[in-house]
């Protein structure tokens, strides 16, 4: 059956046969157009070698077309009646099933190692799990992911843009982020209440070697749990006092009077070799969390 793709009432007659009806509570909304899954997987830019990880394959639909395009696919589901299924529907030699949740897997878990992350991604885990994905994972040398379009728009955003923020910084330390389009609510079932976007990746080399990313983070977390405030207030809990945040921000070359919003990666990077070469700096308590990164 790899080599045919799912249709409408293709998806409804096999949820049908495995008794399985879709869930909010897993995110589940599953892709039923062949022409979208044949653009995804062009948009993916895959070659022939790849080893492909897919994350949340549900009914399969996407695995069918990612099969015949490269070596390998590691499909990872979380609902073990699907998991256990997918073997059935996608007979395909090349394919590992790994009944799993993707927040717990490690890279020891795959051989072949994946080098392309391509996923349709529930979108309440969505950036979690790319960021877990990214940092556990150093064989994977880019992606194409389809998430709301909300979401999309986090990740791809640039400095200065009103929805910039966590998720696009994280993003931006372990690659560069592009929106790949848009994808409309009636090629799902059930039809979800938002569009959907394409956020396609390439891997890139961290902005500073000399620096941890926790660190960084640590940086970017503070800065955007307050980001109306400037950094000199914002980083002031996580430095030890506003004086502190100026002193080392000031010696990173960055304005105490600048917001989170309109700095890049690299300069938060800065932000946080400045610290550690003046001692400054800590992790924000679990009340000053960014809940950004988990947003749906």
């Amino acid at each position: 059956m790899a080599d045919a793709l799912l249709g409408p009432a293709e998806i409804r007659e096999l949820a049908a046969r495995l008794g399985v009806a879709p869930t909010k509570k897993l995110g589940q909304n599953f892709l039923h157009d062949p022409n979208t899954i044949r653009r995804i997987v062009a948009a993916a830019g895959l070659r022939d070698d790849d080893v492909a990880l897919e994350v949340g394959p549900g009914l399969g639909s996407l695995t069918l077309g990612l099969v015949t395009a490269v070596r390998h696919v590691h499909a990872v589901e979380i609902d073990p009646k699907l998991a256990a299924a997918l073997p059935s529907t996608v007979t395909a030699a090349n394919l590992t099933v790994h009944p799993a949740d993707a927040m717990r897997v490690t890279a020891a878990d795959f051989d072949p190692r994946p080098t392309m992350l391509v996923a349709n991604l529930p979108y309440n885990v969505a950036v979690p799990v790319v960021l877990h994905l990214l940092a556990g994972f150093p064989t994977l040398r880019g992606g194409l992911v389809m998430v709301q379009k909300e979401v999309a728009d986090r990740l791809t955003a640039g400095p200065g843009s009103k929805v910039y923020g966590v998720p696009s910084v994280k993003l931006a330390w372990y690659a560069e982020a592009r929106p790949a389009g848009k994808v409309p609510p009636a090629v799902f079932w059930p039809v979800p209440n938002v569009d959907s976007g394409l956020v396609a990746f390439t891997r890139r080399t961290p902005p500073r070697g000399d620096i941890d990313r926790a660190d960084v983070f640590a940086v970017v977390d503070a800065a955007f749990a307050q980001r109306r405030k400037t950094l000199r207030a914002a980083l002031a809990g996580w430095a030890g006092g506003p004086d502190k945040a100026e002193k080392v921000l000031v010696a990173a070359g960055i304005s105490p009077q600048a917001r989170g919003e309109s700095l890049t990666v690299g300069q938060f990077s800065d932000i946080a070799a400045a610290a550690k070469l003046s001692g400054v700096g800590g992790k924000l308590s679990a009340s000053d969390a960014q809940p950004e990164e988990v947003d749906s």
